[in-house]
């Protein structure tokens, strides 16, 4: 219930970010259904079916990956000062996101389902009805359990990645975690947790401090008090600095997992026996270790994403720098990780959609309907995240972008330096795109 009034209590563009992710799962949905109504319609031939089924991974994976960003950027589960002290912590703040994807994915299913159903034939009223009946085997009754394990697939899927990325994490030092002993409201060893400013001790904080003031001294804690899980440090200290973030460290992985995709695939340009991969909507027909080179290209430009992106503000700050490059590079270098995976992620479905171009036979039928869907799933999704990331980090950086104009900056600069990081970008990940698309491209050029 609490998950449901918060939905329905958010902000419209929240909403929208929802309503988005119940589209998206509306769509992968719709597709494995549609994989169902082959395999029933082709019972002999399962391995085609099965081609289908696996191909309908990508735009799950999308799915997936669109709904986290999007639970991530969700306002009404963030964690708050003082949400701890109605029951509301970061455990119960998870579950509750994760049941509002939940949620919205399950939405998306069950529209899935209904306009599987109409185009079948199975419910009328409504126009194209049964349209596509010879192609979903309407002459054979649906397999409802089998429909409704296919339709679970992205509400589960999600809600499971939701819990994953958003489960709370230890941020104290390897060298002052002790046993995790916990004694209700108060912190490690029955010291008071000082996380909360909002509860019995930030409300009424006056009466407890009185003993001080009358002259009883308040014992002091120890320096571990104030690093407790999930606790700032400079929240606790506002006078010092940050600590500078580190460069992420998964370039070199991502490099090389990306070499190795290209080596898989021109090893497979040159394999003349090997087993065959029908790709969809007419493409050209090449051995199935292809698929493996693509995926792990995919992976390494992901992987590699949020060090490019930290290389690409660095990079702007090289050779004497003035303010707007300044500001444009620290940023970059900021939101490195937060901005850097989605756009590699957008890097990989662009570098695959310019190789799918490549290799179109002109002579093959157009893409079909469900191969067109699938195109567009993946390519909305992929974008959807990277806007929400950029958003997410848009909000991250609200108290800095506050402080530069009350200090006297110019709006235009601010402007002038979000330009300048959208065309740095651009600049790095549009030749690495065309460069790994063009080499993805070889191994069935010839073919």
């Amino acid at each position: 219930m609490l998950a449901l009034r918060l939905t329905r209590g958010s902000q419209p563009a929240v909403q929208l970010r929802r309503l988005l992710v119940s589209a998206a799962s509306a769509g992968t949905g719709f597709l494995l259904l549609c994989t169902l109504g082959y395999a029933m319609g082709h019972p002999d031939s399962p391995a085609a079916a099965a081609l289908r089924l696996g191909w309908c991974a990508t735009p799950l994976a999308a799915t997936v990956y669109f709904a986290m960003a999007v639970a991530r950027t969700d306002p009404a589960t963030r964690p708050r000062p003082g949400l701890s002290a109605i029951g509301l912590g970061p455990a119960r703040l998870m579950a509750i996101s994760a049941t509002t994807t939940a949620l919205a994915c399950t939405l998306g299913s069950m529209l899935a389902l209904l306009f599987f159903l109409h185009l079948r034939g199975d419910l009328t009223g409504m126009p194209f009805d049964g349209a596509a009946a010879e192609f979903l085997a309407s002459d054979q009754p649906l397999p409802l359990p089998a429909a409704l394990t296919l339709l679970a697939l992205v509400p589960v899927t999600a809600s499971v990645a939701v819990v994953l990325a958003l489960r709370p994490r230890d941020l104290r030092p390897a060298s002052e975690k002790g046993p995790a002993r916990s004694y209700g409201r108060f912190g490690v060893q029955g010291r008071p947790d000082r996380r909360e400013t909002f509860g019995a001790y930030g409300r009424f904080g006056a009466h407890l401090r009185a003993g001080a003031r009358g002259g009883e001294q308040e014992p002091e804690q120890p320096a571990q008090a104030e690093q407790l899980e999930g606790a700032d440090v400079t929240a606790s200290d506002p006078s010092r600095p940050p600590a500078p973030r580190e460069a992420p460290r998964g370039l070199p992985w991502g490099i090389a997992v990306l070499a190795a995709g290209l080596a898989v695939e021109a090893y497979a340009s040159r394999a003349k026996d090997g087993g065959g991969l029908s790709l969809p909507g007419g493409l050209a027909d090449g051995p199935a270790s292809v698929l493996a080179g693509w995926v792990l290209t995919a992976i390494g430009l992901a992987l590699a994403g949020p060090g490019l992106t930290h290389l690409c503000g660095r990079l702007l700050q090289s050779v004497g720098p003035g303010a707007l490059r300044l500001l444009a590079g620290r940023v970059l270098m900021e939101e490195s990780t937060r901005i850097g995976r989605p756009l590699g992620v957008v890097c990989a479905v662009a570098s695959g959609g310019f190789a799918m171009t490549a290799l179109y036979d002109a002579d093959a039928p157009a893409f079909g309907p469900l191969t067109t869907l699938g195109l567009l799933l993946v390519t909305g999704c992929t974008v959807a995240t990277l806007l929400t990331a950029a958003l997410e980090a848009k909000h991250a950086r609200a108290e800095t972008t506050a402080a530069l104009l009350r200090l006297g900056a110019p709006a235009t600069m601010l402007r002038s330096a979000a330009a300048l990081r959208a065309g740095a970008l651009l600049a790095l990940f549009l030749p690495l795109t065309l460069f790994v698309a063009e080499l993805a491209a070889l191994p069935l050029a010839g073919r």
